[in-house]
């Protein structure tokens, strides 16, 4: 597909197209809304599928994280649930784009509905990057789209989790990326929902620095034991990602 010939079909005002430096893959991105950043693309590299697998991300935005995992892994199909109309449409747009059709679905709809848009017990595998923080995090009346996408407005970290196990076969595996001070509520929130936490990774932005964000993969219905991967730095100097990174994102 030939970039300047088709951008204007795709873009509407205000929006770009990006390029996810692998297999010609494109991103369309509104700058005023939200646009995705490294946590989107090291879960991605967090991630685990298997040939033939189904795949749901919880809370897509732009589609981000479905079209790089279906460019990146075998898996048979990627579903993306997004709430915010006009950016599940937006997401669909890059879908289309990228003639994933096949392969890849937008939906619009809420993820405390998810068990009856999809059905229970529906994938193999389910991926979240959800809002960080709660309402009580210096929120005031904003409900812009960045608000949405980094505060629970939409959904809770309990919303993610209870809907992302009612919707594993058994066996199936959640990854979900977020802040290292919300991990003991993570945990909780995970075993109570019998997401058993089988694998864990801090990220840091530098090495003398704390991590800001926590990599994290359960298992619906696992055995307690959970590993404890090295620590990823991101950056081995200012705006200078280390040689790790680079490796992740093109994996």
């Amino acid at each position: 597909m030939n970039d300047l010939a088709n951008r204007e079909e795709f873009l509407r005002e205000g929006e770009r197209l990006d390029d996810l430096q692998r297999d010609g893959l494109k991103l369309i991105q509104n700058p005023s809304w939200f646009c995705f950043g490294m946590d989107a693309v090291l879960l991605t590299a967090f991630v685990q599928i298997r040939e033939g697998q189904e795949c749901l991300d919880l809370g897509c935005g732009n589609g981000v994280i479905p079209i790089l995992l279906a460019g990146k892994t075998e898996g048979k199909h990627f579903a993306g649930l997004e709430i915010q109309e006009d950016i599940a449409e937006m997401a669909g747009r890059s879908v289309c784009y990228n003639r994933l059709e096949d392969k890849v679905k937008i939906v619009t709809g809420d993820i405390k509905e998810a068990t009856s848009i999809f059905g229970a017990a529906s994938f193999d595998v389910i991926t979240s990057n959800p809002p960080y923080l709660t309402q009580s995090h210096g929120l005031t009346n904003d409900t812009s789209h960045k608000a949405v996408a980094r505060h629970e407005l939409k959904c809770t970290l309990e919303d993610v989790i209870y809907n992302a196990a009612r919707l594993l076969k058994p066996g199936g595996h959640f990854y979900m990326v977020h802040r290292p001070f919300r991990l003991a509520e993570i945990i909780g929130c995970m075993t109570a929902h019998r997401l058993e936490p089988k694998r864990m990774r801090l990220v840091y932005p530098f090495v003398d620095k704390e991590p800001n964000m926590v990599l994290i993969e359960g298992v619906r219905g696992g055995n307690p034991r959970i590993t404890v991967e090295k620590p990823l730095i991101v950056y081995e100097s200012e705006n200078v990602y280390t040689d790790e990174v680079r490796r992740l994102y093109y994996q």
